[in-house]
């Protein structure tokens, strides 16, 4: 059985690994179709040895479709997604504008698939922020053996976590060094290049950003209301790849060498955890991987029960397009598509 899909936001980046992850692992499509603003029309993107001429969101009949990948943003989330979903079709969003709705499940297959079995009310599935998703990866296996009670986790984001001009930017400050050229900044705060910025998204008036605010809830709903989370987020000049360092402490006890091997058993986790020099991944070493890459596992001698680890994944894959297409999966293997071509 195969299906129709649509991906919206098919010219950015994102929307092209979502593309890419879509043909890389087979996923059964009769058509799949390309959609953006009206302005993207007529640009052509990659699907495997194809390419898809994009189609105008404002004018498409959704029509026959099944499922709908969406990372175009909240202000097009908010408006198109219950259109679309009217119609029939399961969504599946990245932004950040459904992921707190209490009527849409919030999924990462590896932590919580279980919940698209109940009711998706509103036919609109959540993607998490991108930091969130590698970390309750990791988080959910050891929660399950020794219950977590607090994570302090500080997170090192790379710039393509800001999208396109994000990426362009460093590259442009980059060079703009080497040759004394003036730093010119549109994307980010401060000049990005040989710099870090803790700074993402807006501030709140806790004086938390709103990107750590999404970290720390996101992963309640996700793992258990009842983990306290506090985060730094710190955009670093890194093209690919999120990086976190982690601090847990448990209610139970948990030696670093149990939860190593937790780990190594835990579905998308990858352990790399060698106490030598270049014994533990880098966002260079996980750019275009799907595994949640763990390292650095050592105790907290701080509080009674307490672990350290150091924390690596592809924002673009595990962090937003390899995860939405795994919900598409799910929903195939669990059954819960409303119609199939």
């Amino acid at each position: 059985m195969s299906y129709k899909v649509a991906v919206i936001g098919a010219t950015g980046t994102v929307g092209r690994e979502m593309l890419s992850v879509l043909d890389e692992r087979k996923f059964p499509i009769s058509e799949v179709v390309a959609l953006a603003s009206s302005r993207s029309v007529g640009t052509e993107v990659s699907f495997g040895d194809h390419i898809l001429k994009v189609k105008s969101l404002e004018h498409y009949d959704f029509k026959g479709t099944d499922i709908c990948l969406m990372s175009a943003g909240s202000t097009v989330a908010k408006e198109w997604a219950p259109k679309i979903a009217a119609q029939g079709v399961m969504v599946i969003d990245n932004s950040s504008f459904w992921r707190m709705d209490r009527e849409v499940p919030l999924v990462v297959p590896e932590v919580n698939a279980h919940v698209l079995d109940t009711d998706i009310k509103k036919g609109i599935i959540a993607n998490p922020n991108c930091s969130t998703a590698q970390l309750v990866v990791a988080l959910k296996p050891l929660h399950d053996y020794a219950t977590i009670k607090r994570v302090v986790v500080s997170t090192y984001q790379s710039v393509s976590g800001a999208g396109k001009e994000g990426m362009d930017e460093l590259f442009r400050q980059t060079r703009a060094v080497f040759v004394a050229d003036a730093i010119e900044r549109t994307k980010f705060t401060k000049q990005i290049a040989y710099n870090v910025i803790p700074h993402i998204d807006v501030f709140l008036d806790s004086g938390f950003t709103k990107e750590e605010w999404k970290m720390m809830v996101e992963t309640q709903k996700i793992l258990d209301p009842d983990i306290q989370v506090t985060a730094t987020c710190v955009r670093v000049p890194v093209f690919i790849g999120h990086s976190e360092s982690v601090n847990l402490e448990f209610e139970k006890p948990i030696t670093a060498d149990k939860a190593r091997a937790i780990l190594r058993e835990a579905p998308g986790c990858l352990v790399v955890d060698k106490r030598e020099d270049g014994g533990y991944v880098t966002p260079v070493d996980a750019a275009g991987e799907d595994a949640t890459y763990i390292s650095r596992i050592r105790k907290d001698p701080t509080v009674e029960h307490g672990l350290a680890l150091w924390c690596v994944a592809d924002n673009l894959r595990k962090g937003a397009a390899l995860n939405a297409v795994q919900i598409a999966e799910c929903l195939i293997n669990r059954k819960l598509l409303k119609r199939a071509a």
